[in-house]
Protein backbone atom coordinates (compact mmCIF):
# COMPACT_ATOMS: atom_id res chain seq x y z
CA UNK A 1 0.00 0.00 0.00
CA UNK A 2 1.72 3.31 -1.02
CA UNK A 3 2.12 5.94 2.00
CA UNK A 4 3.53 9.24 2.24
CA UNK A 5 4.46 11.20 5.23
CA UNK A 6 5.42 14.95 5.12
CA UNK A 7 7.30 16.74 7.53
CA UNK A 8 9.58 19.24 8.26
CA UNK A 9 7.23 22.28 8.09
CA UNK A 10 6.95 24.99 10.11
CA UNK A 11 7.21 28.50 11.36
CA UNK A 12 10.30 30.99 9.51
CA UNK A 13 10.89 34.15 8.73
CA UNK A 14 11.30 35.86 5.65
CA UNK A 15 14.55 35.01 4.36
CA UNK A 16 15.08 31.74 6.23
CA UNK A 17 15.15 28.22 5.10
CA UNK A 18 13.00 24.72 5.75
CA UNK A 19 13.94 21.38 4.65
CA UNK A 20 10.70 18.96 3.90
CA UNK A 21 10.99 15.65 3.91
CA UNK A 22 8.72 12.80 2.80
CA UNK A 23 8.75 9.20 3.32
CA UNK A 24 7.83 6.99 0.74
CA UNK A 25 6.87 3.28 1.35
CA UNK A 26 5.05 0.73 -0.65
CA UNK A 27 6.81 1.13 -3.78
CA UNK A 28 10.21 1.65 -5.34
CA UNK A 29 10.97 5.18 -5.52
CA UNK A 30 13.84 5.04 -7.56
CA UNK A 31 11.55 3.26 -10.31
CA UNK A 32 8.78 6.60 -9.89
CA UNK A 33 8.91 10.00 -10.54
CA UNK A 34 8.08 12.14 -7.39
CA UNK A 35 6.43 15.77 -6.93
CA UNK A 36 6.00 18.38 -4.23
CA UNK A 37 3.05 20.21 -4.66
CA UNK A 38 1.53 22.59 -2.22
CA UNK A 39 -1.68 24.95 -1.72
CA UNK A 40 -2.06 28.35 -0.21
CA UNK A 41 -5.51 29.31 1.82
CA UNK A 42 -8.38 29.73 -0.76
CA UNK A 43 -6.40 28.20 -3.66
CA UNK A 44 -5.49 25.82 -5.68
CA UNK A 45 -3.11 22.77 -4.84
CA UNK A 46 -0.23 23.76 -7.06
CA UNK A 47 3.15 21.69 -8.10
CA UNK A 48 6.47 22.94 -7.19
CA UNK A 49 8.92 20.71 -8.12
CA UNK A 50 9.37 17.69 -10.05
CA UNK A 51 12.02 15.34 -9.59
CA UNK A 52 12.43 12.48 -12.98
CA UNK A 53 13.07 8.75 -11.59
CA UNK A 54 15.46 7.52 -10.54
CA UNK A 55 16.99 10.86 -9.01
CA UNK A 56 19.80 13.44 -10.50
CA UNK A 57 19.66 16.27 -12.18
CA UNK A 58 16.01 15.89 -14.20
CA UNK A 59 14.27 17.98 -11.98
CA UNK A 60 12.11 20.73 -12.86
CA UNK A 61 10.39 23.72 -10.78
CA UNK A 62 7.42 25.99 -11.06
CA UNK A 63 8.77 29.70 -11.64
CA UNK A 64 7.46 31.33 -8.52
CA UNK A 65 9.99 28.64 -6.71
CA UNK A 66 13.20 28.34 -9.33
CA UNK A 67 16.39 29.10 -8.06
CA UNK A 68 15.22 28.85 -4.34
CA UNK A 69 13.98 25.11 -3.94
CA UNK A 70 15.81 22.24 -4.30
CA UNK A 71 14.14 19.10 -4.76
CA UNK A 72 16.01 15.66 -3.71
CA UNK A 73 15.90 11.87 -2.95
CA UNK A 74 17.43 9.10 -1.43
CA UNK A 75 16.14 6.15 -2.73
CA UNK A 76 17.89 3.81 0.13
CA UNK A 77 15.72 5.54 2.69
CA UNK A 78 12.50 5.94 0.79
CA UNK A 79 12.73 9.18 1.67
CA UNK A 80 12.18 12.90 -1.23
CA UNK A 81 13.33 16.56 0.22
CA UNK A 82 12.47 19.73 -0.59
CA UNK A 83 14.90 22.16 0.57
CA UNK A 84 13.54 25.71 0.88
CA UNK A 85 15.59 28.91 0.99
CA UNK A 86 15.17 32.89 0.79
CA UNK A 87 11.60 32.04 1.89
CA UNK A 88 8.94 34.24 1.56
CA UNK A 89 5.52 34.97 2.72
CA UNK A 90 4.14 34.14 -0.49
CA UNK A 91 5.31 30.67 0.12
CA UNK A 92 3.18 30.26 2.84
CA UNK A 93 1.01 27.07 2.11
CA UNK A 94 0.42 23.22 3.19
CA UNK A 95 2.97 21.15 1.32
CA UNK A 96 2.35 17.83 -0.21
CA UNK A 97 4.32 14.86 -1.35
CA UNK A 98 3.04 13.12 -4.42
CA UNK A 99 3.19 9.97 -6.84
CA UNK A 100 1.43 8.57 -9.81
CA UNK A 101 1.45 4.58 -8.60
CA UNK A 102 -0.91 2.32 -10.72
CA UNK A 103 -2.72 5.24 -12.45
CA UNK A 104 -3.92 6.91 -9.49
CA UNK A 105 -2.22 9.93 -7.61
CA UNK A 106 -1.10 9.71 -4.27
CA UNK A 107 -0.75 12.25 -1.53
CA UNK A 108 0.36 13.00 2.09
CA UNK A 109 -1.14 14.47 4.95
CA UNK A 110 0.71 17.86 3.80
CA UNK A 111 3.03 19.72 6.04
CA UNK A 112 2.30 23.03 6.71
CA UNK A 113 4.68 25.93 5.94
CA UNK A 114 4.25 29.77 7.34
CA UNK A 115 6.63 32.46 6.61
CA UNK A 116 6.03 35.43 8.76
CA UNK A 117 7.75 38.35 10.75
Amino acid sequence: QVHLVESGGGLVQPGGSLRLSCAASGFPLSSYDMRWYRQAPGKERIMVAFSGSPGGSNNNYANAVKGRFTISRDNAKNTVFLQMNSLKPEDTAVYYCNVMYDARDYFGQGTQVTVSS
